[in-house]
């Protein structure tokens, strides 16, 4: 029964059940319950993201880089300019 009545449920699993139903608040609960959680300010891998960066650069394309992946031109070039150090 109380599992059914979100009002009942503490603030974070209430927000979760909200956004994402019941039973994945329930299944998040039941994962990490007791845990302490914090998620990364970026939501895709930053090594990999490097790495799809030096694939798709052409010479000429550090701006649509930035932009596509979220990055400051500045960090695109530091990224390029990296690998060709090594």
């Amino acid at each position: 029964m109380a599992e059914k009545d979100s009002q009942l449920l503490n603030t974070v699993y209430r927000e979760i059940s909200e956004s994402l139903g019941m039973n994945t608040a329930m299944t998040i609960y039941q994962m990490y319950r007791g845990q302490q959680i914090s998620f990364p300010t970026r939501f895709f891998n930053p090594t990999m993201i490097q790495q799809a960066i030096l694939s798709e650069y052409d010479g000429t394309n550090i701006r649509m880089l930035a932009v596509k992946y979220n990055y400051s031109e500045k960090t695109v070039r530091r990224i390029i300019k990296g690998s060709t150090r090594k």
